[in-house]
C-alpha cells in the first residue's frame, strides 16, 4: 500500500492494521482528492492480492472508509497510535473505534449508512 500511495506521489507515513480494517497514515497532496486516492489503493491492494492468491477466494475490501485528518504537530500521535493497532485493539474493538473517531470529530452519521460490521 506505502508503493501504490507513493506512486501516485504521495507522501506514506504509515501503514498499519488488523484483519478487520487498516490505518493509512498520508502526505496527501492536493493534486487528488482523498477518495481517488483511496479507489486506487483498493483496487490496487485487491489485484495484489488476488493475483499472488494470498487467500483461498477471491479478496475486496468493503466499499466504505473513514478518512480524518490532523495538523502537522499531530504527525507523531497519530503515527504511534497506528504503529500500535494491535495492543489498542486488545482495549477497543474497530466498531467502537470506528465510532469514537466519528463521534470525536462530530461527524453526523445514520447507523443504516454505517458498513457492515466484521466479526470475524
Amino acid at each position: 500500500m506505502a508503493g501504490i500511495i507513493k506512486a501516485k506521489g504521495h507522501k506514506p507515513i504509515i501503514v498499519n492494521g488488523m484483519p478487520d480494517h487498516i490505518h493509512v497514515f498520508v502526505g496527501l497532496k492536493p493534486s487528488m482528492s482523498i477518495s481517488d486516492l483511496v479507489r486506487d489503493i483498493k483496487n490496487n491492494s485487491s489485484k495484489f492480492i488476488n493475483e499472488r492468491q494470498f487467500l483461498k477466494g477471491k479478496f475486496a475490501w468493503q466499499e466504505g472508509y473513514g478518512a480524518f485528518s490532523y495538523s502537522h504537530s499531530q504527525v507523531k500521535n497519530v503515527y504511534n497510535y497506528i504503529l500500535n493497532q494491535e495492543e489498542h485493539h486488545k482495549k477497543e474493538n474497530f466498531q467502537a473505534e470506528y465510532l469514537n473517531f466519528l463521534q470525536h470529530f462530530k461527524v453526523q452519521y445514520d447507523d443504516k449508512y454505517l458498513f457492515e460490521w466484521y466479526d470475524g
